[in-house]
């Protein structure tokens, strides 16, 4: 699901091999372990960006998205993974830095291509999400939500700027931040649809 939010926004790095990456994770999460201490420090150039099969490995502490995904210990063969719906697995695909960033970057993506209307860039945003065309219902409904950003926004002028502070990829100059946060907004949306997350 990392690789497919950092594929639709443009950043997975889809290098072959070499060394695993390390993505961002919560400060301190290994401060249990010992002998001896360790210290976590996520990649800060493109390297953050690999795919999810060279995440680094840490037995027993895993990278919390993968423990909140049920990745399992790989201290054995795990022939049928088990399958879990758990809250924190929603707020891992909104609030993750991973999908955060993604979602602005995606966003930034949708502001910057030629189409300049609030349908036209919503069809944009789905045609690179889920290849296929947005339907009527879903486009009254994120254009209500547009909506209601933009004007939740132009109320706390702080949060847009603390959203584009998420993540190593640095904002387009001159963005217009009310807008850019209220399309980050949609751009998350879009990427926790259950379309989007789920393979068929």
């Amino acid at each position: 699901m990392r690789d497919n939010a950092l594929a639709i926004s443009g950043l997975l790095n889809d290098e072959v091999g070499g060394p695993s990456g390390h993505p961002y994770q919560p400060a301190n999460y290994y401060v249990n372990l010992q002998f001896p201490d360790r210290d976590y420090f996520p990649n800060k150039d493109e390297r953050q960006y690999r795919r999810g099969v060279y995440t680094h490995w840490q037995r027993t502490f895993l990278q919390p998205m993968l423990a909140n995904f049920d990745a399992p210990s790989r201290e054995e063969c795990t022939a049928l993974r088990p399958v879990s719906n758990t809250p924190q697995q929603a707020l891992t695909l909104l609030n993750d830095p991973s999908f955060v960033e993604a979602a602005r970057v995606l966003a930034e993506k949708v502001l910057g291509a030629p189409a300049k209307s609030d349908d036209a860039r919503l069809e944009y945003a789905y045609q690179r999400a889920l290849g296929r065309s947005i339907k009527p219902t879903e486009r009254a409904s994120l254009k209500r939500f547009l909506a209601a950003q933009r004007e939740h926004l132009q109320s706390d002028k702080d949060e847009p700027v603390k959203i584009q502070k998420v993540g190593l990829a640095p904002t387009v100059k001159g963005a217009d931040m009310i807008e850019l946060g209220a399309w980050t907004s949609v751009c998350r949306v879009i990427l926790n649809l259950h379309e989007t997350i789920t393979v068929y």
